[in-house]
């Protein structure tokens, strides 16, 4: 009977200790997935991104701006152009480098923004250059024109159409109405905020009055000294914000590239 006792005594000893040892087990907890790629925000795709410039740096011929545009601050870099804080400029869409190191800067992106052009109204348009990409940036080629000198003379009026001049002169009572006019390529940027953006002439009109000259809008792409047949809809003080102000456009016009 003691034996049986003992026995009964030192099998309940060893279950108390398991019980023990596994109560005091520490427990394995995989640390969040979430917890262990935790990175800064993302800025939202960089399409027609329009505020002002925080902070700007040139690099390797290029040009870094942060543009703040009232809720998101965005990183874009473009072949090197003239910029300075505080101007407000508009950034098309672009091709997003994220968690991007730049060796020539010695510092690192969240997300850079990578375009051909961006449009500073404070000063002129960025000529092509032939400036390699630094290490590690999108091959990308530079799509903006900056003012040239073109041939105006022996531009013929369209049909049923109407000259440079004599659609800013006016202006007022072709409001809203359909016009042609042919005229020449004298300064053009691609893709911005989705569109190809033209200044024809044609001769006519008085520059000093800037009625020499139409902006347009347009699908369509063309080259500085394209002879153009434009057509499309006259809109008066559009206001694209920030500074972007027009007398006079013709938005979203069907253009026709003649030679």
């Amino acid at each position: 009977m003691k034996r049986i006792l003992v026995l009964l005594v030192v099998s309940i000893s060893v279950m108390t200790l398991s019980a023990c040892s596994k109560k005091d087990e520490a427990p394995k907890v995989e640390a969040p997935a979430a917890a262990a790629t935790t990175q800064a925000p993302v800025a939202a795709k960089a399409a027609g991104v329009t505020g002002k410039v925080v902070e700007t740096m040139n690099a390797a011929g290029y040009t870094y701006v942060q543009v703040d545009d009232g809720t998101k601050k965005v990183w874009a870099a473009a072949p090197e152009f003239k910029v300075s804080v505080g101007d407000n400029v508009i950034i098309p869409e672009g091709m997003p480098m994220k968690n991007y190191h730049s060796k020539s800067l010695g510092r690192d992106f969240d997300v850079v923004y990578f375009v051909d052009s961006i449009l500073n109204p404070n000063a002129p348009a960025a000529a092509k250059t032939d400036a390699k990409m630094p290490e590690g940036h999108p091959n990308t080629q530079v799509a903006s024109t900056p003012p040239v000198t073109v041939d105006l003379k022996g531009i013929a009026k369209a049909k049923g159409g109407m000259t440079v001049a004599e659609v800013n002169t006016d202006k007022a009572a072709l409001a809203g109405k359909e016009v042609a006019v042919r005229g020449k390529v004298v300064k053009y940027n691609a893709q911005i905020m989705g569109k190809n953006w033209l200044h024809i002439q044609d001769g006519t009109g008085d520059a000093a009055k800037g009625s020499n000259d139409i902006t347009v809008t347009s699908t369509t792409e063309a080259k500085v000294g394209d002879t153009v047949l434009v057509s499309g809809k006259v809109t008066l003080d559009k206001d694209f914000g920030y500074g972007y102000k027009y007398a006079l456009i013709i938005e979203d016009a069907k253009v026709t590239v003649e030679k």
